[in-house]
């Protein structure tokens, strides 16, 4: 004897399926796409970041262009950037004071300019507040050999930045027997070096382009020749709203004179 069909049963047995089918099939792409949202974001990341040692390297390379040619006019070079997670940035009218104390009218301002890149912390990030130089120093102001620029990472309000700028260098560099009618007067030379970065407006940049350098002159605007006040001079400079730096420059012991140069290379930055 053949048992009945139950209808019923087997058609909520069906729907049933139906919907096991359905539920499962939705959890899996749900699974896929919050997958795919996850990895797509790592390596947004990853670009990013990557992006960010790019840009150091890229203005490594833009400074030792500068550096290359900011003493000979009408020199020029440039640098290429790839920037597509941040910004480059060119910022102008940076106030820079040199001062001789002690010797008045022994000084020298003018206006000069920054080279940032930035970019949020969500792809690179050393600590709020965080700040470190990777070229020079903290220093505005030296007396010895070296590098202009001064490169520096800084972290604030979710962005990193990485600044180029450009200090000033002072140093004695002789010492000369000068005829003064019918006296030998013994002469100090102190060079102050200063290189202008002109910036024709504020302005940002992102996507590849080239980064270009290009001395417009030198010049030399030279002291008279001031009696000697001791045995050392201070100079001092101040680069925007960055801290006062000094540094004194030690004069010959038997020179009753000296003169200050100030040289200043002024260079054009432009995309």
């Amino acid at each position: 004897m053949k048992k009945p069909k139950i209808p019923l049963l087997f058609e909520k047995l069906g729907v049933s399926y139906t919907i096991s089918a359905v539920i499962m099939t939705v959890a899996t792409i749900t699974l896929t796409l919050v997958a795919s949202s996850y990895a797509y974001q790592i390596l947004e990341q990853q670009r990013g970041a990557t992006e960010f040692d790019v840009a150091m390297k890229s203005i490594l390379a833009f400074d030792d262009a500068l550096e290359n040619i900011a003493w000979k006019p009408q020199a020029s070079r440039l640098a290429r950037f790839t920037v597509n997670y941040g910004q480059l940035e060119l910022m102008p009218n940076v106030f820079l004071q040199v001062n001789v104390t002690d010797y008045p009218n022994a000084s020298y301002s003018t206006s000069t300019g920054y080279i940032i890149y930035g970019t949020k912390t969500k792809y690179v990030s050393f600590g709020e507040l965080y700040s470190s130089y990777f070229l020079g120093d903290n220093g505005t102001l030296s007396n010895g050999a070296g590098s202009y620029g001064r490169g520096s990472i800084e972290q604030y309000s979710g962005w990193v930045y990485i600044t180029l700028s450009y200090g000033v260098r002072a140093m004695k560099t002789s010492t000369i027997n000068v005829t003064d009618g019918d006296n030998q007067v013994r002469v100090n030379y102190v060079d102050i070096w200063i290189t202008k970065i002109d910036i024709a407006k504020w302005s940002t940049y992102i996507g590849d382009f080239d980064l270009k350098v290009r001395c417009l002159n030198v010049e030399t605007f030279s002291t008279p020749a001031y009696t000697v006040n001791g045995k050392n001079c201070n100079v001092t400079a101040q680069l925007g709203i960055e801290p006062l730096n000094w540094t004194l420059i030690r004069l010959d012991d038997d020179a009753n004179k000296v003169v200050f140069n100030f040289v200043v290379a002024t260079v054009q930055v432009s995309v």
